[in-house]
């Protein structure tokens, strides 16, 4: 399937929109992704054009974003892009929206604190497994008959050469 995936760098330009539906939760907003160049006349930084993406976040990802971002937030955000065309009042319209598969913020421009988000009472699937032990684990302790054995006698079973 050719879809065109983007990962973009930019900031919240608007307060994400947060809706529950029949087909699940939803968040929805605005991220400006401004390109940057040196202008070497006057040996400084330049902002150039502002791009403006529709960033839609759906399940999950639509509830952590409502509860973690907010409008200035530095993020990073992969996902398809669906560059759409419509007409408005005689007009035509250009909008590009990004489908997120994943968001987080931008650690190049500041720190954050993740907290891994509850789960849902009910799931479906099997039962988690316990977690498994990667320790290793120490040598057993001797056998109690082994230790009563008297230290000039061998244990039972146990061949002596002479």
């Amino acid at each position: 399937m050719n879809e065109t995936t983007l990962c973009v760098v930019g900031n919240v330009a608007t307060q994400p929109v947060y809706r529950e539906s029949p087909a699940g939760p939803t968040a929805r907003f605005r991220l400006a992704v401004t390109s940057r160049y040196l202008d070497r006349e006057k040996n400084v930084w330049t902002d150039g054009h502002t791009n403006f993406f529709t960033v839609w976040a759906r399940r999950s990802l639509a509830t952590n974003v409502a509860a973690s971002v907010a409008v200035g937030d530095p993020l990073v955000v992969q996902g398809r892009l669906k560059v759409r065309t419509e007409q408005r009042d005689g007009q035509g319209w250009l909008s590009a929206d990004l489908d997120a598969a994943a968001i987080g913020h931008d650690l190049s421009r500041g720190t954050s604190a993740f907290r891994r988000s509850s789960r849902p009472e009910a799931q479906t699937g099997p039962p988690p497994q316990p977690e498994p032990n990667w320790e290793t684990e120490p040598p057993s302790p001797p056998e109690e008959a082994e230790r009563s054995q008297p230290v000039d006698q061998p244990a039972a079973g146990t061949v002596t050469m002479t």
